[in-house]
């Protein structure tokens, strides 16, 4: 690890780094942390932040007194952030030479913290090399761009191209829509190399001034690195065309959703993909698997959908699954084995939202698969033809039903920490309490002269 730090070291003063964002991620998915002076940064060799940053929400409340008690030391003690070398991004947006560099989070004794989402996927990793195994994922990264807005009660509208006009329509893999917005692209595309994010293809989705990037596949803890830092950047991109880019699950009444779909597969230690057999058919491991993702997605919801907002994008004639079935080459189900040769054999998990934490989002795939593996749990039989209509492998239709079953579902005992399960879902219920304080367009509109 001294050689890795010296490493860092190296790399922040070659490209005179002045400023470092010492960043960890919320369950939520927002970069907290601290800005520092790079020879500070240096000398410390990490930061300290108080524990209970973990349990916030994406208001910035926390969980009711008896839990946070239950789940955190009642003098709101620090915890101990220590740099990833392997983690270091620079910041291409700022106006000083800038570097993001991802901590994990760890207690007085030296003990991984529980419920930090960096930590849950890397616990769901160890479970895999224990095996031998090593998981390979591409993640397919769905957003929208938006024009600016500053009142919250207003629907987002599409943002105007370099026509001077607003996209209209559907315009699915439309070159010409997504060169509308080709400098904004050009500085995201530009920013990401200078980060080095494995981005692969640019696609214009069938929402309208809704994009996907693609990722190259990849080690699943880089991956989620680096989505972390493409939303950042995306963000930043299209703010400074004066647009805005939303990774919400459903940002807009009347179009698609965006998800965070992931291809996932399983090598061994010679780099063999274990989901096919030596005559190129799909394995037994690989069936497991998928009965895996089949049992238990739905126990783990809330990790693919944590919004209330989520769940509107599994409303029926949404484009997005509404079950866990599975198919080759079939985009009508949440599982989709996209046809390829058997050394790229793979899964595609297409119920995660755009607006999951991607640590979360891919550990939970990731263990659905494992337990299929080592349970030797038995998929049902793929899909031939639309699958949206099918109801015996439905979802839970909303947050509420979703957290509880999360919840009371004891085999995660085995696999994830309890300590993590009950402060997530802590902490989904309170932003959940605070939604329901808010008063809806939708209840003004045709509730206030009816009822």
């Amino acid at each position: 690890m001294s050689s890795k730090l010296d490493q860092l070291t190296g790399w922040l003063k070659e490209r005179k780094i002045t400023e470092v964002e010492c960043l960890i991620s919320d369950l939520t998915g927002i970069a907290r942390g601290k800005i520092s002076p790079t020879n500070k940064f240096l000398d410390e060799k990490g930061m300290r932040l108080p524990e209970s940053v973990l349990l916030q929400t994406v208001t910035g409340d926390y969980v009711e007194d008896d839990i946070y008690y239950e789940l955190l030391d009642p003098a709101d003690i620090d915890m101990f952030c220590r740099p990833d070398p392997d983690a270091v991004f620079l910041v291409p947006w700022a106006i000083e030479p800038t570097a993001q560099v991802i901590h994990d989070t760890y207690d007085k004794m030296g003990n991984p913290i529980e419920i930090s989402p960096r930590n849950i996927l890397k616990r769901v990793l160890k479970m895999y090399a224990a095996k031998g195994w090593q998981p390979i994922v591409a993640p397919e990264m769905e957003f929208y761009l938006t024009k600016r807005c500053e009142d919250p009660d207003l629907p987002f509208q599409p943002p105007i191209g370099r026509s001077g006009r607003q996209e209209t329509g559907r315009q699915s893999f439309s070159i010409d829509a997504a060169n509308e917005f080709d400098p904004l692209f050009e500085d995201m595309y530009d920013w990401c190399e200078a980060q080095g994010l494995d981005l692969d293809t640019l696609i214009h989705e069938e929402g309208t001034a809704q994009m996907e990037i693609n990722f190259r596949h990849g080690e699943a803890l880089h991956l989620a690195d680096q989505i972390l830092v493409f939303k950042r950047t995306m963000r930043e991109a299209a703010l400074k065309h004066n647009v805005a880019a939303t990774f919400m699950a459903k940002p807009m009444t009347g179009e698609p959703g965006s998800a965070m779909h992931l291809h996932q597969s399983v090598i061994d230690e010679t780099g063999r993909n274990i989901f096919s057999n030596s005559d190129g058919t799909m394995s037994q491991l690989f069936l497991h698997h998928v009965g895996g993702l089949q049992k238990y997605i739905p126990e783990l919801l809330p990790l693919f959908a944590p919004n209330v907002n989520s769940f509107r994008r599994f409303l029926p004639d949404t484009s997005a699954p509404v079950n866990v079935e599975w198919g080759e080459e079939n985009r009508t189900v949440g599982l989709r084995v996209p046809d390829s040769d058997p050394q790229n054999r793979r899964v595609e998990n297409r119920l995660p939202g755009a607006d999951a934490n991607p640590y979360l989002a891919i550990a939970a795939s990731l263990l659905c698969g494992y337990i299929g593996m080592v349970e030797e749990l038995t998929p049902s039989q793929p899909v031939k033809g639309r699958g949206y209509e099918r109801r015996n492998l439905r979802l839970p239709l909303t947050l509420e039903a979703a957290l509880e079953r999360m919840e009371n579902c004891r085999e995660l005992e085995k696999y994830l920490s309890p300590k993590f399960i009950t402060g997530y879902v802590a902490v989904k219920r309170a932003e959940q309490e605070n939604y329901h304080r808010v008063i809806s367009s939708w209840e003004r509109e045709f509730l206030m002269l009816s009822v």
